[in-house]
């Protein structure tokens, strides 16, 4: 053991760390200036964000009962995937960043605003025809949709637009964000499939929305680790900047163990036990992960988050076929 501190560095070393990986996937480390339009466009509206939308869709058109391979391949899908993904979470996303520009300053100068690579005038322009076409796209698959769509820009301009800028309050911010991410595009990808749909038939997929965005407001408790000193200038009351780096991630593990075992237990409820066994035993190896995280939350959130959420999601996609196995 001990010969082995006098060997020659390794050449990968650059993956030693989780911080080194923090390096390797934050924008912040990757400048603008010198990208194509087509790919300064594609950052802004950074696609990483794209797939929570679209899987919760996804979750709602398998728990509608309606939808299946055949229906995978569909205009329908396609058009929902591309509303939930490219148009209308890129919108969210371009205004988020609009609205944040002074505290992107602090936190991700690179970005394409504070970095200088997006003016104002163009930024305005593509919120704009990005917000109409989200519209269209959702009224072409259901008129409520496309009402769905305007629900989810407004809750976008409630988080990151003065004077409200819900952000900054505490719990506010991260709670409409999850459901914007979870409860909408889930009920949407529902009523895609399920026209015909009554309150009553959408009760379960409610309820498991709501569950999973318990959970969702923890993971975007984690997700605000990484700007806690431009949180703290600007006076963004995030979780970690009130309570602490290590309270924040007890609290975050909490809201993501709770929202997953409560979904369970509804599993049970709706006679499902078997789903309901899977989404409880997806939560384990999440909680084996939440120690580091909880030790160091500040350098295991990016690969806290990279591994964990993909049981997280799992789990989401269990119960919609666990809802679908219960209709009548």
């Amino acid at each position: 053991m001990k010969n082995s501190e006098h060997q020659p560095p390794q050449d990968n070393s650059e993956f030693k760390t989780p911080l080194s990986v923090r390096k390797l996937v934050d924008a912040r480390s990757m400048p603008a200036e010198n990208l194509s339009k087509l790919a300064l466009i594609v950052r802004f509206l950074k696609p990483v964000t794209w797939i929570p939308v679209m899987w919760s869709f996804l979750c709602g058109a398998v728990a509608s009962g309606a939808f299946g391979w055949k229906e995978s391949i569909g205009i329908k899908f396609l058009l929902g995937m591309l509303l939930t993904g490219p148009l209308a979470s890129g919108t969210c996303q371009m205004l988020n960043d609009y609205f944040d520009r002074d505290l992107d300053e602090i936190n991700e100068p690179n970005r394409p605003i504070p970095g200088g690579a997006m003016s104002l005038k163009n930024a305005t322009i593509l919120i704009a025809l990005w917000s109409v076409l989200s519209v269209i796209a959702g009224y072409l698959i259901n008129p409520l949709i496309g009402l769905y769509v305007v629900i989810g820009i407004v809750n976008a301009h409630l988080y990151s637009a003065n004077p409200i800028k819900l952000k900054k309050r505490l719990w506010a911010g991260n709670i409409i964000v999850a459901i914007s991410y979870l409860v909408i595009p889930w009920i949407a990808g529902e009523i895609a499939y399920n026209p015909a749909f009554t309150l009553s038939s959408l009760q379960p997929s409610l309820i498991v929305a709501g569950l999973f965005t318990l959970s969702s407001t923890g993971t975007m408790t984690i997700n605000d680790f990484k700007s806690i000193e431009g949180d703290r200038q600007i006076g963004i009351r995030t979780l970690p900047v009130v309570f602490g780096e290590t309270n924040a991630a007890i609290i975050a593990s909490v809201l993501i163990n709770g929202g997953q075992l409560l979904a369970s237990c509804y599993m049970f409820i709706i006679g499902q036990p078997l789903y309901g066994t899977i989404v409880g035993l997806l939560v384990i190896p999440q909680f084996f992960l939440q120690f580091s995280l909880v030790r160091s939350p500040g350098t295991m959130d990016v690969r806290y988050n990279a591994i964990a959420q993909n049981f997280l999601v799992a789990g989401m996609l269990i119960c919609a076929f666990a809802i679908k196995a219960a209709r009548p």
